[in-house]
């Protein structure tokens, strides 16, 4: 019996004002998810870089041009597909595509590898709201129960909220309004034993930062959901869970 698939029809405006178009096949059942704003939108002449890691348009401390090269490894790594759709001056569309799993089998998704977490909370600290939601379906997916933050002044207020239920904060480094150091020394006040993952481009560049704090590990960016799971996985396991289960 043949497998069904999903095909998905789509165009974009390319610099010179011509649409180009395609499709996919993906497996179906897929899961739809769509993130989008009223922002300024994308210029044609951005669309075709977007994606390369460390671009961005953001002034300096303001960005790591990861967050999307991040996200499409993620769900290229799942069998999925991204497609963006922009108008400058009305704000910006993205839509990921991922296979369902219609049947759970054993407590490892198929092909992983990876065992599941046991409803740790773990909270995940970034600027870049595609990243956020591409990392709580990888997380949900393997087990874990999420918590996430758009800046460090809202991780603070939900880790006050929430500090019983987060074991783990997965944070940026470079955000805007709050930076990833001021984020990580505040939450070790707010929860001396929490433990910390610091997610950036170079790790040389936060060692300093890592080693006075006590940050337990860095999580290079762009990261696979491989990477991203082994790193929470490993991170628990040293010297137990700190945080309570919800």
């Amino acid at each position: 019996m043949s497998e069904e698939v999903l095909t998905i029809e789509y165009e974009f405006k390319l610099r010179d004002g011509k649409m180009k178009q395609f499709s996919v096949r993906l497996q179906k059942p897929s899961l739809e998810f769509i993130s989008e704003n009223t922002g300024s939108g994308i210029p044609p002449e951005e669309m075709d870089k977007i994606f390369r890691p460390f671009y961005t348009t953001k002034s300096p401390g303001k960005g790591t041009g990861l967050g999307l090269s991040t996200s499409l490894n993620i769900i290229k790594n799942h069998g999925g597909f991204l497609a963006v759709n922009s108008e400058v001056g009305r704000g910006t569309e993205f839509k990921f595509y991922l296979p369902a799993i219609t049947e759970q089998t054993s407590k490892t998704p198929a092909g992983a590898g990876l065992p599941m977490g046991d409803g740790e909370g773990v909270l995940v600290v970034d600027d870049e709201a595609i990243v956020l939601v591409i990392a709580r379906t990888a997380l949900e997916n393997y087990g874990y129960r999420v918590f996430t933050a758009a800046n460090g002044l809202e991780a603070v207020s939900l880790l006050n909220e929430k500090s019983q239920s987060v074991s783990l904060v997965i944070t940026d480094m470079v955000m805007p309004l709050m930076s990833g150091l001021a984020t990580a020394t505040t939450m070790r006040r707010i929860k001396p034993d929490v433990k910390i993952i610091a997610a950036g481009e170079s790790e040389s560049e936060v060692t300093d930062t890592m080693e006075r704090l006590k940050i337990e590990a860095f999580l290079g960016k762009p990261f696979t959901v491989d990477k991203l799971i082994r790193t929470v996985q490993s991170v628990l396991k040293m010297n137990g869970s700190n945080g309570s289960h919800p």
